[in-house]
C-alpha cells in the first residue's frame, strides 16, 4: 500500500485522511464506458439473485448506466438517506485511515475505474465495486449501523486487541461476501459478489460453495481467500440479526480467539448449519473439519 507522501507525487491534492477530489469532469468517454458495460452486465444477473435492500438501494440513489457516479451529488441524497457519505480515495487506505471514515459514515470509494480488459477481475477495489457493490447497502438503515459500529469495533481492535486479522474476516464474510437468508431464498448483499457477475451466479446457484449460517466465533476464525471464487459463504437471517450479533464488546471474544483453531476456508465443521437453496442440512461439497 503506498504511503501518503508516495501518493502525493500522482495527487497533489491528497489530504491527511487519504481523500482526494473526484474530479468528475475529467472522466474519459471510455471510461464511462467501461461503467455503462458493467453496470448493465449486472443488472441482467442481479434480480433474483441481490437482496431486495441492495436493489432498494440502487433505485433510491438513482444510480444508473450511463455515466460513473458523481459521489458528491450521489451523497446528497444518501446522506438523506442514512446520514452517510462517500468520499474519494486513489487507492486502499490504512487500516486507521478506513476504520476512521467508517466510524464517522463516511465511506471511502476508489476514484479511478478499471480498464476495458479488466472487466471480469481488478486487484484493487475501483469506483464500480466500491460504488456499485457497497454503496447502496448504505441506504438500508440496519445495515448503515451495522457499518459505523464496524469502524468503531475496528478503532478499538487497532488501538487495545491487535486482533485486526480476525475483524478483517468479519467484514470479508459479511460486506464483500455475504448472502442473506430470504423466504424467497438465499440473495446476496455482499459488495464482491453484486459487482462480479460470475460470482453472482455461482454464489447462490452453484452446488460447490458450503454456505454456513453466520456465527460470530465462526467467522472470526475462518481464513479467506483472495484469488479465487470462495469457498464458503456465511448466511444471515436478517440485517438486524447481524447488527446484534456484532454491536457488542468484542473484548471477551479477543481473548477467546488468542486460543483455540482456526478454519480453512472449506472447512465445514459437525455443529455448522449449512444452508442450500431449500434446505438447512445439506453440506455443499468441501471437506468437513472435526
Amino acid at each position: 500500500m503506498p504511503t501518503l507522501d508516495e501518493l502525493k507525487r500522482k495527487h497533489p491534492e491528497i489530504r491527511p485522511d487519504f481523500t482526494i477530489d473526484q474530479h468528475w469532469e475529467r472522466y474519459s468517454a471510455a471510461e464511462h464506458g467501461v461503467w455503462k458495460t458493467l453496470f448493465e452486465r449486472q443488472s441482467k444477473v442481479l434480480p433474483g439473485r441481490a437482496c431486495s435492500e441492495f436493489m432498494a438501494g440502487l433505485k433510491n440513489l438513482h444510480l444508473g448506466p450511463d455515466q460513473i457516479p458523481d459521489f458528491e451529488r450521489a451523497s446528497d441524497t444518501l446522506e438523506k438517506l442514512t446520514g452517510w457519505r462517500t468520499v474519494a480515495v486513489p487507492s486502499l487506505v490504512p487500516d486507521d485511515i478506513f476504520f476512521d471514515h467508517l466510524a464517522n459514515r463516511r465511506f471511502p470509494v476508489g476514484q479511478f475505474i478499471r480498464r476495458p480488459d479488466q472487466l471480469d477481475y481488478i486487484e484493487e477495489p475501483d469506483a464500480f465495486h466500491d460504488f456499485f457493490g457497497h454503496v447502496p447497502m448504505l441506504a438500508h438503515p440496519v445495515f448503515a449501523d451495522y457499518m459505523e459500529a464496524y469502524g468503531k469495533g475496528g478503532q478499538r481492535a487497532l488501538k487495545e486487541f491487535g486482533k485486526l486479522k480476525n475483524l478483517a474476516r468479519l467484514y470479508w464474510y459479511t460486506v464483500e461476501f455475504g448472502l442473506i437468508e430470504k423466504p424467497e431464498g438465499l440473495r446476496i448483499y455482499g459488495s464482491g459478489i453484486v459487482s462480479s457477475r460470475a460470482e453472482s451466479i455461482y454464489a447462490v446457484e452453484s452446488p460447490s460453495p458450503n454456505r454456513i449460517h453466520f456465527d460470530l466465533e465462526r467467522v472470526m476464525r475462518t481464513d479467506y481467500r483472495i484469488d479465487d471464487f470462495q469457498e464458503s459463504y456465511f448466511v444471515i437471517s436478517s440485517f438486524d440479526e447481524l447488527f446484534q450479533e456484532t454491536y457488542k464488546d468484542f473484548a471477551a471474544l479477543y481473548r477467546k480467539l488468542e486460543s483455540g483453531p482456526n478454519y480453512k476456508p472449506g472447512d465445514v465443521l459437525a455443529v455448522d448449519r449449512v444452508h442450500t437453496r431449500g434446505s438447512h442440512t445439506y453440506v455443499g461439497g468441501s471437506h468437513a473439519a472435526v
